[in-house]
């Protein structure tokens, strides 16, 4: 028995033998959707959280995000509510690395 998860769910399923990858149709071992979700929100934040570089949209985000205004949202949650935001956040910034990790969480895990 392998330690491997994601290994160990490719042996039992049949379609994901052909795999090479991880995939979500197939089976989300491999795929960290919550942790790749937590960094995202540190690079949201590096932006949002610069004096002057904030407005009421990313107040409330900030404010769903920390459980302030209402339950506390999962960043997965936020991430696949507010996809197109984030992106325009990362493309408005030029941040080529946000924007590479924005199109990694959304190809798997949205």
């Amino acid at each position: 028995m392998s330690d491997n998860p994601y290994a160990a769910a490719v042996a039992a399923n049949p379609f994901a033998q052909a795999l090479d990858k991880p995939d979500r149709y197939v089976s989300f071992c491999g795929i960290d959707c919550d942790g790749n979700a937590r960094l995202l929100m540190q690079y949201v934040r590096r932006h949002i959280d610069q004096p002057g570089q904030s407005n009421a949209f990313w107040d409330k985000f900030r404010d769903k995000l920390e459980g302030r205004s209402s339950q506390r949202c999962d960043e997965l949650f936020l991430v696949h509510s507010y996809i197109n935001m984030i992106r325009e956040l990362f493309e408005t910034h030029g941040d080529d690395e946000a924007l590479a990790l924005l199109e990694r969480i959304e190809e798997e895990c949205c």
